[in-house]
């Protein structure tokens, strides 16, 4: 077991206020208890998430915080009841860091899912203290929630997989939507829906990005390798791919009709939204009910 013979503290930047700036912040890491891992942070990447959680977009930020939940960095020290990790790993820490473990989904190793989940920042650890999250250069963590980077990933390619990544993987995993062949649609090229298409492609499905304008498409076509791209204010676009999509992920974090995107996926196909939104989202139901847009699943599941 490694040790660190000093006093535990670390900085990280810090939002103090709905600003959105981000200032140097001084604070004390908990010691490393028996299941801990002390992690020093190599680098961290940056989510549409954080950006809601420093602006108070969702109204339950508390501050002074330290964001970050697509966490990379080397094991410095571990807790004497730790197996899964020794000093020198190279380890990721994503957007969860304790749960309750004695409930259903505790059990079901849903942990994502658990009432009593522990967010990596802007929340309360079990020592009464406040999570601070990876725009660190250091946290102390749970040995459940640190996984592995496999050797030979760069730590910026890794660190997006820890929320983009698994963003991505739940839904098409969860609903069966694996089998190479099917055609998908990617509803926003940011940083959630660069990782769709490329997921997507490595399934070996037909992507579609779907945008608002004609802006990203050289990205989307020549850098990340989807198929096609469709401009989603384009009517002629639009009619011509509809009726045809197995699926549909929708990463757009802002208000935006749902309508449109319905008549592009088959029967019984799925639009799952993915954006965190901080106002309700809508849509005619009777454009469904009445055979006006073919029936499809409407399924919204959880970003991280």
């Amino acid at each position: 077991m490694g040790s660190i013979e000093m006093e535990r503290k670390t900085v990280g930047w810090a939002a103090r206020d709905p600003s959105g700036v981000l200032s140097p912040y001084s604070y004390t890491l908990r010691e490393t208890g028996a299941e801990d891992v002390y992690v020093k942070v190599t680098c961290c990447g940056i989510c549409h998430t954080d950006i809601h959680q420093i602006k108070n977009d969702l109204g339950m930020s508390n501050y002074p915080m330290v964001p970050g939940h697509e966490v990379v960095g080397e094991v410095k020290e571990v807790g004497s009841g730790v197996s899964k990790f020794r000093v020198g790993d190279v380890v990721g820490v994503g957007c969860i860091v304790g749960c309750c473990r004695n409930c259903r989904p505790c059990n079901a190793d849903i942990e994502q899912y658990c009432s009593k989940k522990i967010w990596s920042y802007n929340d309360v650890y079990t020592d009464g203290k406040p999570t601070q999250g990876g725009f660190a250069t250091a946290m102390v963590v749970d040995q459940k929630f640190v996984v592995k980077i496999p050797d030979g990933m760069a730590a910026e390619q890794a660190a997006p997989l820890l929320c983009a990544g698994v963003t991505i993987y739940s839904p098409l995993n969860h609903f069966g939507l694996k089998s190479s062949g099917l055609r998908g649609g990617i509803l926003g090229l940011g940083g959630v829906g660069h990782m769709g298409v490329k997921i997507a492609k490595a399934m070996g499905h037909h992507v579609t990005v779907i945008s608002s304008s004609d802006r990203k498409r050289a990205e989307a076509l020549d850098h990340l390798g989807a198929d096609d791209y469709l401009v989603s204010s384009d009517a002629d676009q639009m009619e011509k791919i509809a009726d045809t999509l197995d699926y549909i992920i929708d990463t757009i974090p802002v208000f935006h009709p749902l309508e449109p995107y319905l008549s592009l996926l088959k029967i019984d196909g799925k639009l799952i939204l993915m954006g965190v939104i901080n106002t309700p989202l809508q849509f005619v139901t009777p454009m469904v009910m009445l055979g006006i847009i073919p029936r499809k699943n409407v399924d919204i599941y959880f970003n991280c």
